[in-house]
C-alpha cells in the first residue's frame, strides 16, 4: 500500500505532529507572554488565564486566528500545512482511516496515539502544552487542541472502540474529552510495516484462497448449495447482530473445507482462525479472549475475507454477540454441538462409501484399504491414512487422543485362538460381517430407510466370567482393524445428578468420532432394570437408564456390551441390540482344545516343555472355563520350571488344587494318573 509514497507513514505522522506541536508551543508562549496562562505550570493560576477561560470559545478562536495571521509564525503555519498535506495524501494512512470509517476526531486521536507510541518523548510535549506534568497520554481534548480542530468535540469514538484500534483507561468513558488513550499494538505495527499486521494471530490464522480449494472434492454439495441460496438475498457487508452461519460436525469432518468452498463461490478468500487460542492463568484449558477474537475480525475486515472460526465451541455467547456485530454474515464458525441461538446452522453428515472413496482417490493413486469402505472415517482421517506408511495405515488413521473415560485394550488374539461351540463361533462371525458390510447394505442397497434413528451395530455378550467374552471382543476388533476401548464404568457413573448422562454422551460421541469399537464390561451396572421410584435418587437413576436406551438406539458406532448377569438387564434395552450372544462354560471337546492350546508340547524355540499329558482326562475331570484353564496351565509352568522339569500331570494337579482353593472348592478327582517321562 506504500507504493508511490515518497515519505514513510511513520515519518509523515512524526512530521505532522511535530509541526503542529511547534506551532502550538509558539501559541502557548504567546499566551504566557501576555499573562494569559501560567508559564511555570505551578499550582497557582493567574487572573489573566481566568479571564481568558471565562471569555468563551469564540473569543479564544478569534485570538488564535489573530495569532496565525502574525508574520512571525508564518513559517510554522506553512510547515503545518505541508505536513498535513503529506499525511492526508499518505496512501496507507488514508486507507487505514477509510477502512475503519474513522471520524475526524477519531483520526486525530489515533494519529496522536500512534505518534506517542513511536516516540514516547512527545508525551512530555503534551504535558508542556497542557500546563500539566501528568498529562503525558493522548486525550481527545489534546488531539483537538494540537491539530487546531476544537469544533470536533465531543466525539463518541465509536469506531475506535468497536475495532479496538485504541484503548482508553479502565473506568473512563470513551466520550469524555479528558479520557486517556493508547494505540493498539496492531495499529502501531501496521503503521511501521505499511500493511495490516496482527501479531496475536501468528500460527493461529491461515488464508485459504479460492485456487487452493477448487481441486478438492465437493463432499457436501447440497449443504453448499443451500448455504449460497440462503445468503443470496443478503448483503454480506450488512452487519446483522442476529445472523451467523454455523457448521456443525466433529473435528476433521470437512467444516473448514466447506467454509473455504463457500467463500470461493463468493469470490472471497477464507481466513481460518484456530480457536480457542489463549491459555487461562487459572486453568490448563484454553479460553479465547474477546480482544483476540476482535483481532481476527479486524484482519478479515481489512482483507475482505470470509472469517471462519475453527473449533469455536468454547467461545461465550456474549463474545459471539460482539463479534457478530462486527462481521455479521461474513463470519462462519465450526462447532461440534449446535448453539442454542443459531439462526442458520448446517450439519455435516458422515461421508458415504462413495464420498470416502472420492477423498481417498484425491490423496492416493493406490487402491483404498478395506477400512475406508467399512468405517465412517472423516476426510481428515482418510487423508492421514493415505499419507501414512502402508504398514501402519489402519492404526495411524484411527489413532486418537485417549478419552479420560476409556482405556485401550490390546488385541493379540485371532480367530484361531478362540475356542467356542460352532453355533456361537458362527454368530460372532455374522456380527463381524454386519460391521464390515453395513454401509454397503445401508447405502448401496438403500436399507438406511429402516435405520432412521441410528446405524450402529451393538451386541451383548452374556455369560459367566472366564468364558471368553473379552477375548471375543479383542478378536473381532483385530479382525475388523479397529481399536478397542474399554469404558471405565467407575468414571462414567457419577453421584451428581445429570453428570452420568453427560459422561455417557462423551463416551458415545468419542467412539463415533474415532471409529473405534466400544466395549462395556459389566454392562449391568449401567444398563440395569428400571426401579420403582421411592425417592429422587431412584427417579434420576431411571432418567439415566432412559437416556441410555435412547442413546444406544441412536448410536452410529460399533459397541459390545459384556455382562455376567444378563437377566438383570432392562428388557427394553435388549430389544435395541442387534446381537445377543450367550457365552456358556465350555463342553468336553472345547475344554480339551483349550488344554491343548494352553499346554503345547514345544516352546517357541522348538524345545520340548511338556511331558506325557492326558488332555482327555483333564477335560473330563475338571468342568472349568477357559480362564481357569489358562490360570492352571500358567501355575503348572512355573512349578515345572522352578523344579527344572517338564510340565506334567503332577504340576497340573497341584496348580489345579490351588486354583480350586481360590474359589473355596476342592478338586475331588485326581488327574495325576500318568507317570512323567
Amino acid at each position: 500500500m506504500s507504493e508511490g509514497n515518497p515519505i514513510r507513514t511513520v515519518d509523515a505522522i512524526g512530521a505532522y505532529v511535530r509541526a503542529c506541536a511547534n506551532l502550538r508551543v509558539a501559541w502557548m508562549e504567546t499566551l504566557w507572554s501576555e499573562g494569559l496562562t501560567s508559564p511555570d505550570q505551578g499550582l497557582a493560576i493567574q487572573s489573566g488565564e481566568v479571564k481568558r477561560i471565562l471569555a468563551g470559545a469564540e473569543v479564544e478562536a478569534a485570538r488564535y486566528r489573530s495569532f496565525l495571521s502574525d508574520e512571525r509564525w508564518s513559517n510554522l503555519s506553512k510547515a503545518v500545512a505541508e505536513a498535513e498535506e503529506t499525511i492526508v495524501s499518505n496512501q496507507f494512512w488514508s486507507w487505514l482511516v477509510n477502512i475503519f470509517t474513522l471520524s475526524g476526531a477519531e483520526r486525530d486521536l489515533l494519529l496522536l496515539c500512534v505518534a506517542i507510541e513511536l516516540d514516547p518523548r512527545l508525551g512530555r510535549v503534551l504535558a508542556y502544552l497542557a500546563d500539566d506534568t501528568a498529562a503525558t497520554r493522548p486525550t481527545a481534548a489534546a488531539a483537538a487542541a494540537l491539530f487546531g480542530r476544537p469544533d470536533s468535540l465531543p466525539c463518541s469514538m465509536n469506531n475506535l472502540t468497536k475495532w479496538r484500534l485504541a484503548r482508553h483507561a479502565d473506568g473512563d468513558a470513551a466520550s469524555r474529552v479528558g479520557t486517556q488513550w493508547h494505540a493498539d499494538e496492531a495499529v502501531v505495527l501496521s503503521v511501521r510495516s505499511e500493511r495490516w499486521v496482527e501479531s496475536t494471530l501468528n500460527h493461529r490464522a491461515r488464508f485459504i484462497v479460492p485456487e487452493m480449494v477448487r481441486p478438492l472434492p465437493r463432499l457436501h454439495r447440497e449443504l453448499l448449495t443451500q448455504m449460497l441460496a440462503d445468503v443470496a438475498s443478503t448483503n454480506l457487508e450488512e452487519v446483522d447482530g442476529e445472523a451467523e452461519v454455523v457448521l456443525i460436525g466433529p473435528e476433521g469432518s470437512g467444516r473448514q473445507t466447506l467454509a473455504a468452498q463457500f467463500a470461493a463461490s463468493l469470490g472471497r478468500d477464507l481466513l481460518s482462525i484456530k480457536t480457542p487460542f489463549r491459555e487461562s492463568a487459572s486453568s490448563s484449558t484454553h479460553t479465547p479472549k474477546l480482544d483476540d477474537l476482535i483481532s481476527a475480525a479486524r484482519m478479515a475486515h481489512v482483507t475482505g475475507a470470509i472469517l471462519y472460526w475453527r473449533n469455536a465451541d468454547a467461545v461465550s455467547a456474549q463474545d459471539w454477540l460482539e463479534i457478530k456485530r462486527l462481521v455479521g454474515l461474513r463470519s462462519l464458525r465450526g462447532v461440534s454441538v449446535a448453539p442454542e441461538m443459531a439462526i442458520r446452522s448446517y450439519t455435516l453428515l458422515p461421508l458415504s462409501i462413495t464420498q470416502r472413496l472420492e477423498v481417498w482417490a484425491h490423496y492416493s493413486d493406490s487402491q483404498a484399504p478395506v477400512v475406508v469402505r467399512t468405517q465412517r472415517l472423516t476426510p481428515a482421517e482418510i487423508r492421514l491414512l493415505a499419507q501414512s506408511p502402508a504398514g501402519v495405515r489402519p492404526l495411524v488413521a484411527l489413532q486418537h487422543s485417549m478419552h479420560d473415560l476409556m482405556q485401550t485394550l490390546p488385541c493379540p488374539y485371532t480367530w484361531d485362538d478362540l475356542v467356542l461351540a460352532p453355533n456361537l463361533y458362527q454368530l460372532l462371525k455374522d456380527f463381524e460381517a454386519q460391521v464390515n458390510l453395513r454401509w454397503d447394505v445401508y447405502e448401496t442397497w438403500g436399507f438406511s430407510r429402516l435405520t432412521h434413528l441410528g446405524q450402529g451395530i451393538s451386541a451383548l455378550f452374556g455369560g459367566p466370567s472366564g468364558t471368553g467374552k473379552t477375548m471375543a471382543a479383542q478378536v473381532i476388533a483385530r479382525s475388523l482393524g479397529m481399536q478397542l476401548y474399554r469404558v471405565d464404568l467407575a468414571g462414567v457413573v457419577n453421584k451428581y445428578i445429570g453428570e452420568t448422562e453427560k459422561r455417557l454422551r462423551d463416551v458415545f460421541e468419542a467412539c463415533e468420532r474415532s471409529g473405534a469399537l466400544l466395549f462395556f464390561d459389566e454392562a449391568d451396572a449401567l444398563f440395569g432394570n428400571r426401579m420403582q421410584v421411592k425417592d429422587s435418587h431412584d427417579r434420576f437413576a431411571n432418567i439415566e437408564i432412559d437416556y441410555l436406551l435412547q442413546r444406544i438406539e441412536q448410536f452410529d458406532g460399533v459397541a459390545i456390551l459384556a455382562t455376567n448377569r444378563k437377566n438383570d438387564l432392562d428388557t427394553a434395552f435388549l430389544r435395541r441390540l442387534r446381537f445377543v450372544v450367550d457365552f456358556l462354560n465350555p463342553e468336553f471337546l472345547e475344554r480339551r482344545i483349550l488344554w491343548q492350546k494352553a499346554l503345547p508340547a514345544l516352546a517357541p524355540d522348538g524345545k520340548r516343555i511338556t511331558g506325557n499329558i492326558d488332555y482327555d482326562l483333564l477335560a473330563d475331570a475338571m468342568e472349568i472355563n477357559g480362564a481357569q484353564i489358562k490360570s492352571i496351565a500358567l501355575g503348572a509352568a512355573f512349578l515345572a520350571r522352578s523344579a527344572d522339569k517338564l510340565i506334567g500331570m503332577e504340576q497340573i494337579e497341584l496348580s489345579a488344587h490351588r486354583e480350586y482353593a481360590k474359589l473355596g472348592q476342592l478338586l475331588r478327582a485326581s488327574v495325576n494318573r500318568v507317570a512323567q517321562l
